[in-house]
């Protein structure tokens, strides 16, 4: 390649990885799959290596030298002891060959021995315990510093905040134990099913996911995700001595503090007994939790690490040997266009059916009209499909060389396929919406949804027959169910008396359901279970939600005065309940006898050592949740608020306080730790 060509095209390359390093690290919103990206950023490294002077002249900021950045607003930056680097990484069992042959050459010695571990496809964290207890929870960052995740960090149960100590494990003063937050594949399915209930975009993968939420600024959101950690890497340990000598004995230490690390790895000696535990771990690796995308392979013994070194970027003592995605090639025969109980469109490939990673796909996901456009989907096309995260089928490309003079541009409909109204693109979505409340599509998975389990739990209300009630035009809302009337039901069809007398039964037991489970049914935006569960407590009734006003929600400098309901999930309740249409529901629902168990109050102690006192709690406590917390100010006699006032008693501080502490102190208001909470409690 001449040199003017080649050094357009290193611009472009550096232009194009920047990008992409935006969209996965800060956006944890990838255009392109990992393998695409490695293969521009390895043209981008031969390119770098043959023309040196274009190298030279980007020196450290071209992106095949630095680590990816995932800092974003809103979050403190700290600094790592030592540099939290990434790994190099190869897809070839020769590339891996020649790793271990570089370093038998630098260390002069053939017989290295290694530790094989997973590769989890997560959000790579740095968390520090001193003296034994969780301090701080950073992520990787630029490799130098990262984003203070502290606060989200401690909402992972698998995460203690103490380490065991013993004779096995000897406790450091001071160690930075590395690893990654993911989602397990149950819990990612679980978030995508309500997902999908609400008509909801579903998100592509577990691993963007889990960072987009580690990333939240609200803790208590992060809670409900149900974030997972696994620890396998060293950082700073002081004295060295407690990590131990070798990796594998690292990793056992890791296991003995009580800390999550990987299901299992493998310690070989040399560079055959290597492949063929990676050969091993490929087929283990699917009965596992998380998602794994390859094996990280490292010299075992930590005294070799440190002689080996590293460049700027990465260690040369590890590799990172990525299995490739498994994809199938098929034919797009349509498009389908799903309605939400929502409104929102969403489009899904109709596949020739084929086999991928053990199961036949004939369906797979679109995501939204700018998708198809960005990647030029039309029917009739040979396409790619790839389970992203090994669990969603996803079209990722298309064969261009294949496509026929009939495959023309996809062109999304204006009008919503279930009744014909025009479709709306509302600010700041990429979605397109159905904006008729009527829609039939709508209604149906709006009935679907208030009758599951998840909500007020109506068996017999299934998919087949909320369509048949719909399409006789007898449900029409969900105050249609409770109008059910059994002579209609039994036009349905030969002996259906019993099946007839089952669903009136299970509808009448659900006018006693819990309060929670109605507000979760009613479909209010960004209200799911647990908000539902935290309102319930809150207001009592349907009517008492229904008439709430934002300064029930929110108090002053917009602190949350209701446990778990933030500004966002407020305003949603608000608007939705400006609807005269959903006012009018909750009235009609109450007429037709629906009466809702409302949770029990909790009991507050009139003469406790904590009577007429008030609290504001602020940050993590050490040995107690936040619920303990408020349970035992409640028993004792004292109040628990949302914001600090004049009024308040104590400010209840634990790790990583917010602005509630600095008000405090601004207010001359006590503040207390949890040793001088419990000696309070003792009287």
């Amino acid at each position: 390649m001449e040199s003017a060509q080649a050094q357009k095209r290193i611009a472009d390359l550096r232009t194009e990885v920047a990008r992409h390093d935006e969209l996965y690290y800060r956006r944890t919103a990838p255009a392109i799959s990992d393998q695409d990206y490695d293969r521009l950023k390895r043209e981008l490294a031969d390119l770098e290596a043959s023309h040196p002077d274009e190298a030279r002249a980007a020196g450290p900021d071209s992106p095949t030298q630095a680590v990816g950045d995932d800092r974003a607003e809103g979050f403190q930056v700290r600094r790592h002891r030592l540099p939290m680097q990434s790994l190099d990484n190869t897809y070839s069992e020769a590339e891996l060959r020649e790793f271990h042959e570089r370093l038998a050459r630098l260390l002069g010695r053939e017989d290295l021995g290694y530790v094989v571990e997973p590769k989890i496809d997560g959000l790579a964290v740095s968390v520090t315990y001193e003296k034994g207890r969780l301090v701080r929870a950073v992520t990787r960052g630029n490799g130098i510093e990262g984003d203070d995740v502290t606060a989200n960090a401690r909402t992972i149960r698998s995460l203690p905040a103490s380490l065991k100590g013993g004779a096995a494990a000897e406790l450091p003063d001071l160690v930075e134990v590395r690893g990654e937050v993911y989602l397990t594949l149950a819990e990612f399915q679980r978030i995508n099913r309500e997902r999908e209930e609400a008509g909801l975009e579903l998100y592509a993968n577990p691993r963007n996911l889990a960072a987009g939420t580690l990333k939240l600024l609200d803790s208590r959101e992060v809670a409900r995700r149900r974030l997972e950690i696994v620890l396998y890497g060293l950082g700073a340990c002081e004295p060295a001595t407690a990590a131990g000598a070798t990796q594998g004995g690292y990793l056992e230490r890791v296991r003995a503090w009580g800390l999550p690390t990987v299901e299992k790895f493998w310690v070989a000696r040399g560079i055959d007994a290597v492949w063929a535990a990676v050969g091993e771990l490929d087929r283990l690796r699917h009965a596992f939790a998380y998602a794994t995308d390859g094996a990280v392979v490292k010299l075992d013994s930590l005294a070799l690490q440190k002689e080996a070194g590293s460049t700027s970027k990465a260690p040369r003592w590890a590799m990172a040997y990525k299995f490739k995605a498994e994809r199938a090639e098929t034919l797009l025969r349509a498009i389908s266009i799903q309605v939400g109980r929502t409104g929102v469109l969403t489009p899904v490939a109709e596949l020739e059916p084929v086999v991928l990673a053990g199961t036949t796909v004939s369906r797979a996901t679109l995501h939204n009209r700018d998708e198809i456009a960005r990647k030029d989907i039309r029917v009739g096309d040979t396409v790619q499909v790839e389970k992203a995260g090994e669990v969603i089928p996803a079209v990722v490309g298309v064969d261009l060389r294949r496509r026929g003079p009939q495959c023309v541009p996809y062109v999304f409909p204006a009008l919503c396929p279930s009744c014909g109204t025009a479709v709306v693109q509302l600010e700041g979505e990429v979605a397109l919406r159905c904006p008729n409340a009527d829609c039939p599509e709508q209604v149906r998975r709006r009935v679907q949804h208030f009758g599951s389990k998840a909500c007020v739990d109506i068996d017999g209300l299934g998919e087949a027959m909320t369509a048949a009630l719909i399409e006789k035009g007898w449900i029409r809302s969900l105050a249609d169910i409770y109008r059910l009337r059994r002579e209609d039901l039994l036009t349905l069809g030969k002996k259906v008396e019993k099946s007839t007398d089952n669903l009136l039964a299970a509808i009448e037991a659900s006018k006693r359901a819990e309060l929670w489970r109605f507000i979760h049914g009613l479909g209010i935006q960004h209200v799911g279970a647990a908000a539902a569960k935290d309102l319930a407590a809150a207001f009592g009734s349907l009517e008492a939600l229904a008439e709430a006003r934002m300064e029930r929600f929110v108090g002053e400098k917009k602190s949350s005065l209701i446990e778990g309901i933030g500004g966002t999930i407020a305003q949603a309740i608000i608007a939705h309940f400006n609807d005269p249409r959903n006012r009018t529901l909750v009235a009609e629902l109450r007429h037709l006898g629906v009466s809702p168990v409302a949770p029990a109050p909790r009991v507050i102690s009139a003469d406790g050592p904590l009577a007429a006192k008030v609290f504001v709690l602020t940050g993590t406590l050490p040995g107690l949740t936040r619920e303990e917390a408020v349970a035992r100010i409640e028993a004792a006699g004292g109040k628990v608020v949302g914001s600090v006032s004049k009024k308040t008693s104590y400010v209840l501080a634990g790790a990583d306080p917010g602005s509630k502490l600095e008000k405090a102190r601004s207010l001359k208001v006590p503040v207390i730790d949890e040793a001088e909470f419990l000696r309070l409690l003792g009287g």
